[in-house]
C-alpha cells in the first residue's frame, strides 16, 4: 500500500478580492461519509475544471468527483491578476523570452489551445462576457532598463512573427490616464479574465453536467486501495480508479518533488469602487491591463463594471516562503509598499482606499518546468504553474486528463518531455539566498 499523507493545508491571508466584489454564491457541500466515482481531481482551481473538462469530452460517462480545499474562486484562482497570456512570459527572465525561438513558438501554439478551451467553455457555460475578455496587455515601461526590456521583448516577437504595437508615453496616457509611464508594448492576444467569475461559471456549468464538487474540504491523505486510489479529508473520503493532483505548490505537501519547487507569495490590492468624479480626474480608459517591462515590476489592471465595478488592481512584492504561508504582518509590509506604487502611478487617486488586500502563492521550478505526468500508477499531476496560474494550469489540466484517459497529444508530449524541476539549495539557504534575490530583482525593478 502506498499512503501520501498531507504534511500542510493550503492557507489564505486576506479576502479574495476578485470574488468579493461579485455577488454572494450559496456554498457547495462538504465532503462527508464515503462516496466513489472514476476520477478524482483534488483542487478547483483552473487546473482541476479544466481537467474535469476534458475528461468529461473523452468520455461522457466518466464520474467525475472535485475535491476543494477552500470555497470555489476564493483559493489561488481568486487571487491572481487574471492575465491569460499567450505569448511567452517567462518570469525568470529579463523580459520575458523563453528558451528559444522553437520552444517558444511550440509554447504559444499551445498557450493558444488553452485560450480556445476556455473559451469554448465560456460560450458552452453561458460565461459572462465581461469576464472573458480577449483585450490584450501592454507591457509597461517607466525607466531606460524598461524601456530596453521591451525593445528586446519586440525584437524577439518580430522573430517569432508575433503581432506587437510599440506605444509611447502619450498613448500610454491614453489607455491609462497615468503620467507615470514612458512607454509600453502591446500585444493583442491576451484575455483579460475575471477570474473568480470564470471559475465560478466554470464550476457551475461542470455541476450542470453532473460533475459533483465538494469545498472547505482538504484532502489530508491519499492511499492505494483495492480499486484504486482512497483520497480521504476530515470528514469523508473518495474511492476512485484514478486520482488527478491538481493544486499547484501543494504537490510538495504530499511528498512529491521536495526540494525541487520554489513557492513565493505575492501581494495585491483593490480599491474600492471610483466614483464618477474619480473617474473624470483619472481618465484613460475603462479596462486595461499591464505588466512591468521588468517581470519583477508592478502589475497593474482597471476594471469595469461588467468585471464587479470601476476598480484599480495593483500586484507586486514577492518573497520566499517555502511553508506556502503568510502572516497579517507580511501583508501590511507589502501594502504600504504598494500604496506608495498606486500613488506614484496615481497621484490624482491619493485618496482613493484600498479595500480589499489579500496574498497569493506562486509555484516556480528553478528551470521553469511543470509537472504534469503520470506520478504513480493511477495517480496524475496538473502542478506547478510557474506563475501563469490560467494558461499554464489550464494546459496542465487537459494534459492529465489526456493521460488519465490513455491519450497523447501536443500537451502531453510536450509536458510529459520536460525535465524534472531542479533541485533548490538545503534549507535555509533556500530561503536566504531566494529572498536575498528577490530583494535585489525588486530593487533593480523598483521604477517599473
Amino acid at each position: 500500500m502506498t499512503r501520501h499523507k498531507a504534511r500542510r493545508i493550503p492557507v489564505f491571508n486576506g479576502p479574495a478580492g476578485w470574488r468579493a466584489i461579485l455577488p454572494p454564491a450559496a456554498p457547495r457541500a462538504r465532503l462527508e461519509g464515503a462516496t466513489g466515482c472514476d476520477v478524482a481531481i483534488i483542487g478547483g482551481g483552473f487546473a482541476g475544471l479544466s481537467a474535469a473538462r476534458r475528461l468529461r469530452q473523452i468520455d461522457p460517462a466518466l464520474d467525475v468527483v472535485i475535491v476543494d480545499a477552500a470555497r470555489i474562486a476564493e483559493g489561488g484562482t481568486g487571487r491572481n491578476s487574471g492575465f491569460m497570456i499567450d505569448l511567452p512570459h517567462e518570469l525568470t527572465s529579463s523580459d520575458y523570452a523563453g528558451a528559444g525561438d522553437s520552444h517558444d513558438r511550440q509554447l504559444t501554439r499551445l498557450n493558444r489551445h488553452a485560450i480556445e478551451f476556455a473559451a469554448e467553455a465560456v460560450r458552452d457555460y453561458a460565461i459572462p462576457e465581461g469576464w472573458f475578455q480577449r483585450a490584450g496587455k501592454i507591457n509597461a515601461a517607466a525607466s531606460d532598463a524598461g524601456m530596453a526590456a521591451n525593445r528586446s521583448y519586440a525584437a524577439h516577437l518580430r522573430d517569432l512573427g508575433e503581432a506587437h504595437q510599440m506605444l509611447d508615453a502619450r498613448a500610454m496616457r491614453e489607455v491609462t490616464g497615468s503620467d507615470y509611464y514612458r512607454g509600453g508594448l502591446f500585444t493583442p492576444g491576451t484575455v483579460m479574465l475575471q477570474p473568480a467569475g470564470y471559475v465560478q461559471g466554470f464550476a457551475a456549468g461542470l455541476e450542470r453536467e453532473g460533475i459533483r464538487i465538494f469545498e472547505n474540504s482538504p484532502v489530508l491523505q491519499i492511499e492505494t486501495a483495492a480499486q484504486g486510489w482512497c483520497v480521504a479529508t476530515a470528514e469523508g473520503s473518495v474511492q476512485a480508479q484514478k486520482v488527478i493532483m491538481a493544486h499547484n505548490g501543494h504537490l510538495e505537501s504530499f511528498g512529491f518533488k521536495a526540494g525541487r519547487l520554489m513557492h513565493v507569495m505575492l501581494n495585491a490590492c483593490m480599491t474600492e469602487e471610483l466614483d464618477a468624479d474619480t473617474l473624470k480626474a483619472l481618465g484613460g480608459q475603462e479596462c486595461w491591463g499591464v505588466t512591468p517591462a521588468d517581470p519583477m515590476g508592478t502589475t497593474v489592471r482597471r476594471i469595469g463594471p461588467a468585471q464587479g465595478g470601476n476598480r484599480i488592481v495593483i500586484r507586486q512584492g514577492g518573497y520566499y516562503r517555502p511553508d506556502m504561508q503568510t502572516s497579517a504582518a507580511d501583508l501590511a509590509r507589502v501594502t504600504r509598499q504598494m500604496r506608495q506604487k498606486f500613488d506614484a502611478r496615481f497621484p490624482m487617486l491619493a485618496g482613493v482606499r484600498f479595500q480589499y488586500c489579500w496574498s497569493g502563492h506562486l509555484c516556480l521550478a528553478r528551470n521553469a518546468v511543470s509537472v504534469m505526468r503520470q506520478l504513480e500508477p493511477g495517480l496524475y499531476a496538473a502542478c506547478v504553474d510557474n506563475g501563469l496560474g490560467t494558461t499554464r494550469s489550464t494546459l496542465t489540466g487537459i494534459g492529465a486528463a489526456e493521460l488519465a484517459c490513455g491519450r497523447s497529444s501536443d500537451i502531453t508530449g510536450f509536458f510529459t518531455a520536460e525535465a524534472e524541476p531542479g533541485r533548490l539549495p538545503p534549507h535555509p539557504f533556500d530561503t536566504i539566498g531566494a529572498n536575498l534575490y528577490l530583494r535585489w530583482k525588486e530593487w533593480q525593478s523598483r521604477l517599473e
